[in-house]
């Protein structure tokens, strides 16, 4: 019996060994010359299926992700041109693309008021009001006590009885701030409410108040432009109403005129400012004025538009009206004349010269000189009804037509009653009271070459022509103009002058009328009417004071010479610059076109002859109470 061995154990398998049935793989050893042995692992077809999905689910992942890189690279671009490189282009495509909308409504149920530069003169502005239910409030003396507390400008009495009562509506205030809104509001008071409302503001408060006017609470024009335009301004809330006055003219204008009130402690003035040849307004002042925000505080005297309103005898200003009318009608040369040496006896009373010459006087003298009694020659020369026909045809006996309502009537004789002797006397100025208004449009007339415009308030587009008529002759017009001038160099109205700007003009003192007829003693109107530049006329000005007071300076006088012509001259040196005049120098060229000589003498054939006196009419009755002998170059009729 054979013995057969039994076979050594078989050691446990490794955890990570291959099987024992799995074939051996060579590969070279790391040392020796003996191939090493590895398993191999057989993969099954699941297995391969698996790995063969899972191959096609990474391509597509990848190509999913360079989609979405190259999405977003794109958007990222795009953002970084319509924001980094060009954000206007963007915008500008975006406002394009929007569908049209309708336009906004207005904010406000008032036009906007401006200045012809655009500055502004009056705007609606939104604000709060607070108003009360008065069936809700509990405790009116209670509300009215915290109420006053925010708001002490309430007067408590008022303020409990529009808390009192039955009423569903009352208001409390009309304009209320923010932060008033806010403390109101945490009151807790029932029966108050808040309602939107509006409030008319006018940014310039005094300046231009006169122009301007005013609303009431129910923001309805009252007064000025906010009653003329009223319609208007509450039709097209949205289109702004530009009017002719600049605001810097205006209070270059105001202050001169007030430090020449000041100065001679006058009552009030007024002056104007206007194109000669479209007749616009560019400042218009009634002194003393008001606060146009707050009216209510005006008294009856500043709320008086001297400008507009008040009539007053011109004075001395009316002698260039004679004169152009003397010129116009034939009835004097350039350098003819009449005797200024005597009186002019009427009845019981007397014209008379203050301080005249006495002798016969050309007609540049009589300007100058500012004689009453050749003046009052001239006019009746020229006749009662021509002198009549010629102050209509100036527009001195009616209205002015411009768009403000506040106008007067001139103060004129009716025509049956308008004799010799009042030909006379409103031939220098005195007996007719027309406005400061009038005599500004006259004055402008005179050196524009004879188109009287009405005067305006509007503004006018560049280069507009406005229509007007024919009162003068070119010829005239130039020959008043240089009369102008000769005032301000060699007369009464020296202290206007402005150098390099060439002022022309014509100083007017009148005494004051009183309410029963008659003239008030040491009570007068100094005026200065004028233009400048005088070779070339662009605007013409008017200054007046009412009832200016000697004084240490004026030696003891209070005429025109002495308080309009001084504030004229200021007004010129400021607001000319502004209108983009610079002065200029003498030229062969101006100088020809202001050449006028004082009278014929020495001019071959011209040598002056004396006129004839008319007779005085022994039957007119006067028409004025005794004057003033301290009137200067003014009319004096007194008793023999």
């Amino acid at each position: 019996m054979h013995h057969i061995p039994t076979p050594p154990p078989v050691p446990a398998p490794e955890p990570h060994s291959p099987p024992a049935h799995a074939p051996m793989l060579r590969r070279p050893a790391a040392t020796g010359t003996e191939p090493a042995q590895f398993p191999v692992v057989r993969v099954t077809q699941p297995d391969l299926a698996r790995r063969a999905i899972l191959e096609r689910t990474r391509g597509r992942l990848v190509l999913a992700a360079l989609g979405f890189s190259v999405l977003f690279g794109a958007v990222a671009l795009k953002l970084a041109f319509a924001t980094v490189l060009n954000p206007t282009e963007a915008r500008r495509a975006a406002l394009l693309s929007r569908p049209p909308t309708p336009p906004a409504e207005a904010a406000v149920s008032r036009a906007t008021v401006m200045d012809r530069n655009g500055e502004m003169l009056a705007v609606t502005l939104p604000l709060t009001a607070l108003y009360a239910n008065q069936r809700h409030i509990l405790n009116p003396e209670e509300a009215a006590a915290r109420l006053q507390r925010i708001l002490p400008q309430l007067d408590r009495e008022r303020l409990v009885q529009r808390l009192t009562g039955d009423r569903q509506f009352s208001y409390i205030a009309r304009a209320l701030t923010p932060r008033e809104v806010a403390q109101v509001n945490a009151l807790g008071i029932p029966g108050l409410y808040f309602e939107e409302a509006e409030r008319r503001f006018f940014p310039q408060g005094r300046t231009a108040a006169h122009i301007i006017g005013g609303v009431d609470v129910d923001g309805h024009g009252i007064a000025g432009v906010e009653r003329a335009f009223d319609e208007r301004l509450r039709r097209d809330a949205s289109q702004e109403l530009r009017l002719s006055l600049d605001i810097r003219v205006q209070i270059a204008l105001r202050e001169s005129i007030q430090r020449a009130i000041t100065e001679f402690n006058g009552i009030g003035g007024a002056g104007v400012v206007m194109d000669v040849h479209t007749s616009e307004v560019l400042a218009m002042v009634s002194l003393p004025d008001y606060d146009a925000n707050d009216v209510g505080a005006a008294t009856v005297d500043q709320r008086f538009n001297r400008a507009t309103v008040g009539v007053y005898e011109p004075g001395s200003t009316f002698k260039l009206l004679t004169a152009a009318m003397a010129l116009e009608y034939g009835t004097v040369q350039p350098w003819g004349g009449y005797d200024a040496s005597r009186p002019i006896r009427v009845g019981r009373f007397e014209i008379n010269d203050f301080r005249g010459k006495n002798r016969w006087l050309a007609l540049p003298e009589i300007l100058a000189y500012s004689s009453n009694l050749a003046s009052a020659h001239m006019a009746a020369a020229v006749g009662v009804n021509r002198h009549r026909d010629f102050m209509d045809r100036m527009g001195m006996t009616r209205r002015m037509g411009i768009e403000v309502p506040e106008s007067a009537l001139p103060l004129v004789p009716g025509q049956r009653t308008w004799r010799e002797l009042n030909t006379m006397t409103i031939g220098f100025g005195h007996g007719i009271s027309v406005t400061p208004l009038h005599v500004a449009t006259a004055g402008a007339t005179l050196v524009n070459g004879g188109i009287l415009r009405q005067p305006t308030i509007l503004a006018q587009p560049p280069g507009t022509a406005r229509e007007g008529t024919r009162v003068i002759s070119e010829r005239t017009s130039d020959l008043v103009r240089r009369m102008m001038r000769l005032v301000v160099t060699a007369g009464s109205g020296r202290s206007a002058e402005v150098p390099g700007y060439y002022v022309g003009g014509k100083t007017g003192t009148a005494q004051k009328t009183g309410p029963r007829g008659g003239y008030l003693q040491n009570k007068r109107i100094a005026a200065f009417i004028g233009a400048f530049p005088m070779h070339a006329p662009r605007y013409a000005i008017y200054v007046m004071v009412d009832e200016p007071k000697p004084n240490a300076r004026s030696h003891g006088y209070a005429t025109a010479g002495w308080v309009a012509a001084p504030a004229a001259g200021m007004v010129v040196q400021r607001i000319a610059p502004i209108l983009g005049l610079m002065p200029e120098p003498m030229t062969p060229a101006i100088e020809r076109a202001l050449a006028m000589p004082m009278n014929g003498r020495g001019i071959p054939g011209l040598a002056p002859a004396p006129a004839a006196r008319p007779a005085a009419p022994a039957e007119a009755a006067p028409t004025a109470a005794p004057r003033s002998p301290g009137s200067q170059r003014e009319a004096r009729l007194a008793p023999r």
